[in-house]
């Protein structure tokens, strides 16, 4: 395979906890280990990344410092909600505070130039706001553009708030601009306007299947332990139904989950003690360690998914399958006690079952390989 000159855009990077860092993350490593000129463009936040760069042979370029800020969510209960107020109206309005993001990438790709393929990383969108800013039809960054999309932006359900009408005109803009759009899972075609789904391709979530370290001794846990990682979405994405079970449920149990939101689950750690435990996000490969330590480990579909029946895989779902535990699959509005009873009695016929190979990094950067040639 020639040796291509590749940029990559994104609005977090390596150590960043959240899918789209891993996104960038490993695909920046594959593509280098690959022998391609590989050159990251993030927000670095100040940390030195000189080494990473020599150890894994990446040009790291600083997208600069991002000087628009959240809105400090502290105070007495009316201030609070004041607060919570602006910082959602500002959201919703303007996409504060990632809308700066639009500024500082156009900024610095006015200066770069002569690549084979830019690679551009969502969320956050303004990453690809940014880049169809200055994207013309000749001189441009790169010969070939493809926008990566983890999530819908304008046809997204899982918000509480859809977004408004003015934003489709930023969509559009970069998709009509951009070589492709890619997606992680084919049902997410029907959530881009019809115009642009012919430039959709499929290419999913990518890991290095080698770095995976995992609890090889047989699991033998005094009580029955399982485990749930990620964030809730009230009334589309969460364990109330479950952790209302849990609580009648007579015989010992732990239940571990890894958030960042504790609060969420305080009326139910009144109620369980000890038998339901939280713990902050660790990293990735940490994570996936402690998983496989535990009987089995809980994966949540929102309402949204069951009612379209979406065979979606986020890159958590595979990092359950990564850990080797079997996976009890549940729904937020329609909990089945009997499967989740088996699960409890250690019978685990209807785990979920997910096939890892066609997440190989390895498959995943060839694939955005190939199509920057076609262009």
């Amino acid at each position: 395979m020639d040796k291509k000159k590749i940029l990559i855009v994104c609005g977090s990077f390596y150590p960043v906890i959240a899918p789209r860092a891993f996104r960038a993350t490993e695909l920046a490593k594959e593509l280098a280990r690959q022998g391609h000129d590989v050159t990251v463009c993030f927000p670095t936040e100040g940390k030195d990344y000189s080494s990473f760069g020599i150890e894994h042979n990446l040009k790291i370029k600083n997208l600069g410092a991002l000087k628009w800020t959240e809105i400090d969510l502290k105070g007495g209960k009316l201030e609070l909600m004041a607060r919570r107020a602006v910082s959602r109206g500002l959201q919703l309005l303007f996409e504060w505070p990632d809308i700066e993001l639009v500024f500082k990438v156009s900024k610095i790709l006015k200066n770069e130039h002569g690549y084979d393929l830019l690679i551009s990383i969502a969320v956050p969108y303004p990453i690809h706001w940014g880049v169809a800013r200055i994207w013309k039809k000749k001189k441009n960054t790169a010969k070939t553009w493809i926008a990566d999309c983890g999530d819908p932006y304008m046809f997204a359900q899982l918000d509480t708030f859809k977004k408004l009408f003015y934003f489709k005109y930023f969509e559009k803009s970069f998709c009509r601009k951009c070589s492709f759009i890619s997606v992680p899972f084919d049902e997410m075609r029907v959530q881009f306007y019809k115009e642009f789904r012919s430039k959709i391709i499929t290419i999913p979530q990518g890991f290095n299947l080698t770095e995976i370290k995992r609890f090889n001794s047989p699991i033998q846990n005094e009580k029955t332990t399982f485990m749930f990682a990620g964030s809730i979405i009230p009334g589309l994405r969460d364990l109330t139904l479950f952790l209302d079970f849990l609580t009648n449920y007579k015989d010992d149990f732990l239940f571990i989950v890894y958030t960042n939101q504790p609060k969420w689950f305080e009326k139910y750690k009144n109620n369980l003690k000890s038998r339901l435990e939280t713990r902050d996000y660790i990293d990735r490969q940490a994570l996936i360690f402690e998983m496989s330590k535990v009987d089995f480990l809980v994966n949540i579909d929102s309402v949204l998914d069951s009612k379209s029946n979406i065979e979606a895989v986020p890159s958590k779902l595979i990092d359950y399958a990564l850990s080797g535990r079997p996976i009890l699959n549940i729904n937020s509005n329609d909990l089945d006690l009997e499967k989740v009873k088996t699960f409890l009695s250690g019978d685990y016929t209807r785990a979920r079952i997910i096939d890892i190979s066609r997440y190989d990094i390895k498959l995943v950067a060839n694939q955005f390989i190939q199509a920057g040639q076609l262009c």
